[in-house]
């Protein structure tokens, strides 16, 4: 897997066509930042942001000291057709630099707040070896390298 890409679990799918997660701005979807002790794939067993699925990625998180305060709310959320393609977008997450923050992020998990048991959708690859660090420098989350789109469902 390429660095920056979105990946989506498969479970993650599967909810979203079971109505488990309404993308168009109702659901609240986060972000959450964790290092590589629980590397995330596309067949994770029921991954969620907290004690209720097979895997919880919340045991995992990075510090929450040093500017980056936990799960972060995704803004500008839509579900809409562009050019006859479904697309989930967000706008772009930056974490600004701090000199105390983390050094130690690996992925950052998407998951839907609202949702009882905090089920994840996906999750992109910041540094596989766990050294993603706003200590030295902002991390900016550019979603699909395109700016906004997240999830694009093309229809054959």
């Amino acid at each position: 897997m390429a660095t920056g890409d979105v990946k989506w679990f498969a479970q993650g799918l599967l909810d979203l066509g079971n109505k488990i997660h309404s993308l168009n701005n109702v659901d609240t979807i986060k972000l959450g930042i964790v290092t590589n002790a629980t590397a995330p794939s596309i067949n994770t067993a029921v991954p969620c942001w907290g004690a209720a699925g097979t895997t919880d990625f919340s045991t995992s998180q990075v510090s929450t000291a040093g500017g980056y305060t936990g799960p972060i709310t995704l803004s500008g959320v839509s579900w809409v057709l562009a050019s006859n393609i479904p697309t989930f977008r967000a706008i772009d997450v930056t974490i600004p630099q701090n000199g105390s923050g983390f050094t130690d992020g690996a992925y950052a998990i998407i998951y839907n707040d609202t949702d009882a048991n905090k089920r994840c959708l996906g999750f992109i690859e910041m540094s596989s070896a766990g050294t993603a660090s706003i200590a030295s420098g902002s991390i900016i989350l550019n979603f699909q390298g395109a700016g906004t789109d997240v999830l694009k469902i093309t229809p054959a």
